[in-house]
C-alpha cells in the first residue's frame, strides 16, 4: 500500500506537493515533531487544510513522503575512480546535511521522532535503504578493481562511514567537521581493505 502523498504527481499537484513538503520541513526544522501540525503546514503553503489533510491525512503519512522526497532529491554518488575518494565525498556530504542550519534540524527532528513513532522510523529506515543503495556501488566497484576482498558487504562499508558521524551528531556533541568526515572515510576504507566486513560463509 502507498503511504499518502507518496504517487508522483505532475502540473499543479507536484507544485503543491513541493510547497507543502517544503512547509513541513521548515515547520519540522524550527519545531520538532511533536509540535508539527497539518493546519499549520497548510498555511505555511498557502494551499487548503482539506487538500493537506485529504493527500496526506497524518503527520507521519506527511513525515513519510518528506523524506521519500529527500531521498529523491539527494546528489548522486561521486565517482573519483578510487574507493576512499568516493567515501571521503560520501562522508563530507553527509557532514555537509548534518551540519547545515535546516537540515540538520531536520534530521534531528526525524531521528527524534522515529525513536517513538512506528511509521516514522520506517520511513527514515527507507530513507536510508535509498541513500545506501546509491551508494553502494563504488564499493562494488572497488571490489571489481581488486581493491576489496572478494565477498565484501559493501552496504556495511557506506554504513561504516556515516556512523561517526551521526555518533558526534546525536551522542559526543565532537565537532564535526571536514576532518571528522576524511577520517571517518579512511578508517571505512583500512577496515574494509583488512576484510572485516567480508560476509561470513
Amino acid at each position: 500500500m502507498e503511504e499518502p502523498g507518496s504517487i508522483r504527481p505532475g502540473g499543479r499537484t507536484a507544485r503543491v506537493r513541493a510547497a507543502v513538503l517544503r512547509a513541513a520541513g521548515d515547520a519540522l526544522a524550527e519545531h520538532g515533531f511533536a509540535r508539527l501540525d497539518l493546519t499549520d503546514v497548510a498555511r505555511r503553503a498557502e494551499v487548503g487544510k482539506t487538500t493537506v489533510y485529504r493527500r496526506w491525512g497524518t503527520v507521519t503519512g506527511l513525515v513519510a513522503d518528506l523524506l521519500t522526497d529527500m531521498a529523491e532529491q539527494s546528489l548522486p554518488r561521486a565517482r573519483t575512480g578510487s574507493l576512499e575518494g568516493d567515501l571521503r565525498a560520501n562522508a563530507r556530504l553527509v557532514r555537509r546535511t548534518l551540519t547545515d542550519p535546516r537540515q540538520g534540524a531536520l534530521f534531528h527532528a526525524i531521528i527524534a521522532a522515529a525513536a517513538c513513532d512506528a511509521r516514522t522510523a520506517a520511513a527514515l529506515h527507507r530513507f536510508y535503504d535509498t541513500r545506501i543503495r546509491e551508494w553502494a556501488p563504488c564499493v562494488e566497484e572497488a571490489i571489481d578493481r581488486g581493491e576489496l576482498p572478494k565477498g565484501t558487504d559493501a552496504h556495511e562499508v557506506v554504513r561504516a562511514v556515516s556512523a561517526p558521524l551521526y555518533y558526534r551528531m546525536l551522542a559526543s556533541g565532537d565537532p564535526l567537521d571536514e576532518a571528522s568526515a576524511d577520517r571517518a572515510a579512511k578508517a571505512a576504507v583500512l577496515a574494509a581493505r583488512a576484510g572485516a566486513y567480508v560476509k561470513a560463509g
